[in-house]
């Protein structure tokens, strides 16, 4: 019975020491969970980004519903940014969106008269303005992709929250267009007025976009009738001058002078550098560049974050001696205004 005593004794020895090596394995992980190990879960485990109250809403006009919703601003640009812009855009480009977006519509709040807008809005939210889309229609076209798409917007707005892009201390027109043909241009090579931020720039890198080249072919009676002219036997027309941007600025056709703008509109190219041939009884039209042209290129700004540029470098090359300044001061006028 004595003999037991020692065997039993070892036993339980090694009993209680299979017992603690676990522990002591586990112990060092369970104080780092709370340090390092603690801060590497946090860290992969993304907060959802929250905005802050927006201090005004947005009357836009739903152009589907025929009716005016009242947007809180900040809610307003993550709509018009997930509209305007790819959501998988590098965050960086989707910022410099958010922030000429967010821009686009101050300076239309400051505006006496909304441009095409209806009685009680001041945007509608289609192309003549900003295209706005809510929470339900982006769940509807991103479905399962929706939460990681809109975070990532959201995280954009936020981040420029209470921002925009200021010229001799006023808002700007923040044009923005998809693709360049290689150069943006000169805000009265496309329109009227002669806007000193609006200057033509290279974008040589949207030549990688998948929208900077198209071909359109139309009928011969097709080009006659939407122009108003008879082309004269073998050839389509004479191109008479280029715009700083490299566009069409002029062409003569039968007997006609156009503009690029005239041209692209009236025949609804991509772009308005567009070259063409006459083949049989059909034209066929070749451009480069998707958009206006003035303003921020949207492929080249996320181009541009790919290359490691901030939203701020990205804007102030686009939108040449703009500066980044606070919506405030014009928000609060707007609400006097009201």
């Amino acid at each position: 019975m004595n003999s037991i005593k020692p065997v039993f004794t070892v036993l339980a020895g090694l009993f209680f020491i299979i017992l603690l090596i676990p522990t002591l394995l586990v112990t060092p992980f369970m104080d780092q969970s709370k340090g390092k190990l603690g801060e590497e879960l946090t860290v992969a485990k993304k907060e959802v980004p929250v905005l802050a109250e927006s201090p005004v809403d947005i009357p836009v006009y739903r152009s589907q519903l025929k009716e005016i919703e009242n947007i809180p601003l900040e809610e307003y640009v993550v709509g018009v940014v997930a509209s305007e812009m790819p959501a998988d855009f590098e965050l960086e480009a989707l910022k410099a969106q958010a922030l000429a977006a967010r821009t686009y519509i101050t300076k239309q709040m400051m505006n006496e008269n909304a441009l095409s807008a209806p009685e009680g809005s001041i945007v509608t939210d289609t192309q003549i303005h900003q295209v706005y889309k809510n929470v339900e229609e982006l769940k509807k076209i991103w479905g399962k992709e929706y939460e990681d798409k809109i975070n990532k917007i959201t995280e954009a707005v936020a981040a420029t929250q209470g921002q925009i892009l200021t010229y001799d201390n006023k808002p700007i027109d923040a044009l923005f267009f998809s693709t360049s043909n290689g150069f943006t241009e000169n805000s009265e090579a496309y329109w009227k007025e002669e806007i000193p931020y609006l200057r033509s720039v290279e974008s040589t890198w949207d030549e990688e976009s998948p929208k900077f080249y198209d071909q359109k072919i139309i009928s011969v009676q097709e080009f006659e009738k939407k122009l108003g002219v008879s082309i004269e036997e073998g050839t389509v027309g004479k191109i008479t001058e280029l715009t700083p941007g490299k566009r069409v600025a002029k062409v003569e056709i039968g007997g006609k002078t156009f503009t690029g703008k005239d041209i692209r509109e009236k025949l609804e190219l991509k772009s308005s550098d567009f070259t063409w041939e006459l083949k049989g009884d059909s034209i066929v039209i070749e451009t480069e560049g998707y958009g206006h042209g003035v303003g921020m290129s949207q492929y080249g700004a996320n181009f541009m974050a790919v290359d490691g540029k901030n939203y701020e470098e990205i804007v102030s090359y686009y939108y040449k001696g703009t500066e980044v300044g606070a919506a405030e001061p014009f928000l609060s006028k707007y609400t006097v205004k009201k």
